[in-house]
């Protein structure tokens, strides 16, 4: 089948909407109808080059949501016509990680760009087209099974497609990796999708203050509406004194989602004491961080990671949709905008210029 897909051809280049051959799924595989997928910056990196090794032509995305189309031999979790939530950690399923439901932390993935089998579902014109993890953006995905968490048809798809990732991660983040607890205190360096939804999490999880840190003032209502009691503009000369201020000296917690050269810095400078910065950002390839050692030791302070927020997909996935339906999770505020499949680029433009908390390329129906 042919569908009209935003692929990648080159590094720094805009996207070209061709034609793609999608192959049918395969034994284990379902292929899915996209209704919507998320603009992650992980996506980003790779079209601006920041990140080696990538396969082109490709097509970008991570996180989304659809409807089963069909089903391959052997699959038993979904059905044609089953509302799906898109995983990018399918994991082994039978490595160790795995087995603990940490599908993130896999040591046996896929082959960067590939299937399991090494091989695409998408072609042009007879050459391989290349699948950035899930390949959210395209209308039509061909997965794995494990790639797909089915989820209670309540939920609008538009919004079930940043469960895949922004939300899993950041609320995972506070939830799992972190654990915070009621009245504890928490500073979230870098406001896009994941730090919007690690404000939320810290709200449902009862912590305060929650000071939201960001380059974009013009975010702070929204911020504000989700979860944030405090906002820092991170331009501020006087932003760190902010930060201290607000938490009267030091957070428990410092959530790192964003790469920014100075954010890293920042959030360790506004731990108190035994205080835990959490780094949740991916980074561009070869990027080193510097901190002073005695800051850490002299505080007894910690650096921890958080990856897909400790998540477990076919667990969290559907807690969170429950979360939602109950109205505690408010995804329609963190939606910054919505765009076609022809305009790819200018959600990704959105992203780069620091305006998004989560945009999505939404599909016709």
């Amino acid at each position: 089948m042919q569908v009209p897909t935003p692929v990648l051809f080159r590094a720094g280049s805009p996207h070209e909407v061709v034609a793609v051959d999608v192959d049918e799924p395969r034994a284990g595989e379902v292929r899915v109808r996209m209704a919507a997928s998320g603009v992650c910056h992980s996506c980003l990196y790779a079209m601006d080059g920041q990140h080696a090794g990538i396969p082109m032509p490709i097509v970008l995305g991570d996180e989304g949501a659809g409807v089963v189309e069909s089903v391959g031999p052997g699959v038993t979790t979904v059905v044609p016509g089953d509302h799906v939530v898109v995983s990018w950690a399918p994991g082994c399923g039978r490595c160790r990680t795995c087995r603990q439901g940490l599908p993130a932390l896999c040591g046996d993935q896929p082959p960067l760009g590939r299937m399991g089998d090494g091989e695409t579902r998408y072609h042009l014109d007879g050459a391989d087209v290349y699948h950035y993890g899930p390949a959210t953006n395209a209308p039509l995905a061909v997965l794995h099974e494990r790639a797909v968490v089915p989820v209670s048809p309540k939920i609008p798809l538009d919004l079930a497609a940043m469960i895949g990732c922004a939300v899993a991660t950041g609320v995972g983040a506070v939830r799992s990796t972190a654990r915070v607890r009621l009245g504890e205190s928490m500073v979230v360096v870098g406001c896009g999708g994941i730090g919007a939804n690690v404000l939320h999490a810290g709200a449902l999880a009862g912590a305060y203050p929650i000071v939201a840190v960001d380059v974009v003032p013009g975010k702070f209502d929204t911020l504000r509406a989700i979860g944030a009691t405090h906002c820092v503009d991170a331009t501020a000369p006087d932003a760190l004194d902010q930060v201290l201020a607000a938490t009267g000296g030091g957070a428990d917690f410092a959530f790192v989602t964003t790469s920014a050269a100075p954010a890293f810095g920042l959030a360790l400078r506004s731990l108190a004491r035994r205080g835990t910065c959490v780094l949740i950002a991916g980074y561009p390839d070869d990027t080193t961080v510097a901190f002073d050692p005695g800051h850490l030791l002299n505080g007894e302070r910690r650096i921890i990671a958080s990856k897909y927020g400790s998540s477990n997909p076919p667990v969290d996935f559907p807690d969170l949709v429950d979360l939602y339906l109950a109205g505690r999770l408010p995804l329609a505020d963190m939606v910054s905008g919505r765009w076609g499949v022809h305009q790819v680029d200018e959600a990704y433009d959105a992203l780069r210029r620091g305006e998004a908390t989560r945009g999505l390329i939404v599909f016709d129906s």
